[in-house]
């Protein structure tokens, strides 16, 4: 995890986001964040007037283009101090729509997580509740692992990671080296929680048990503990659970073998981060 990308909106959910980021930088290897402000102006808004008989003159774009570089300044500024030593902070104003901002650097910059706000400017106009529509679209579209952070969370050193999916065809569900590669040789705790509401654990199930010795050896080196919960709602049992056993994040795991789960995985994935309490690491 060399490289971190932080959309900003200035909203205050995207600045939490971009605090969480330079954090987390201290109990990681990062080497870069890249804050960017996506500024998208059309054509047309330039060529035809608004409603108000307004048109949007290229001096006034490129005012509003320093303004944004200069908040991203003073924040860049603020993070600075928070930062491990060594971290570099890079800003950009792109001139494209946020999802195709946050793809193209994505790729261009090598970036490894996406680091996101629940909410933003546009949710909170409109007095939405849950995601805001951007963290869904990019969720979705990003190559990279994304966590979604509350608007409000205050960031703890994660020393608990909260893993839940359920064992059903192990090897092709779970991006080993996707976790490997996000968890390093971090010393933490990792609880792999199963909700399990027909209690096929309790009565040995065998594909069960034979699935759970497969994630068993993936995984061995970081020596989880795994939890089997008998709740019907999943969404409020992983969350119960995070929140009973003081986690500091929860993962949520892609599922890759049908389309139909992979409909399945994203609202799961999506109800977990517009609930949680805690940052939500969507895996990919």
């Amino acid at each position: 995890m060399k490289t971190y990308l932080v959309p900003i909106d200035f909203s205050e959910a995207a600045l939490n986001a971009a605090d969480f980021a330079a954090h987390l930088s201290n109990q990681s290897d990062v080497i870069n964040i890249i804050l960017v402000n996506a500024y998208y102006i059309s054509p047309y808004e330039q060529m035809l007037p608004n409603p108000d008989m307004m048109m949007i003159r290229e001096q006034e774009i490129e005012e509003n283009v320093a303004t944004r570089f200069k908040q991203l300044q003073n924040l860049k500024h603020k993070l600075s101090k928070q930062v491990r030593e060594g971290v570099k902070i890079h800003i950009k104003v792109n001139r494209s729509h946020l999802l195709r901002a946050v793809v193209d650097i994505t790729e261009n910059e090598h970036v490894d997580l996406v680091i996101l706000g629940s909410i933003g400017n546009s949710t909170v106009r409109e007095n939405n509740t849950g995601l805001g529509s951007h963290v869904i679209k990019i969720s979705k579209a990003s190559p990279v692992p994304v966590i979604v952070v509350p608007p409000v969370y205050s960031y703890k050193p994660i020393k608990k990671a909260v893993i839940a999916f359920d064992f059903k065809k192990v090897k092709d569900n779970v991006p080993v080296d996707c976790l490997k590669k996000l968890l390093g040789d971090k010393k933490m705790r990792l609880l792999i929680v199963n909700i399990d509401p027909e209690n096929k654990y309790g009565a040995a199930d065998e594909e069960l048990l034979a699935e759970e010795a497969v994630l068993h050896n993936m995984l061995q080196q970081y020596e989880p503990e795994y939890f089997y919960i008998n709740e019907s709602n999943v969404i409020s049992g992983v969350l119960d659970f995070a929140a009973e056993k003081n986690a500091q994040i929860v993962i949520a795991l892609p599922h890759r073998y049908s389309f139909l789960q992979s409909i399945l995985h994203n609202s799961i994935s999506q109800q977990l981060a517009a609930n949680s309490q805690v940052p939500v690491l969507l895996l990919k």
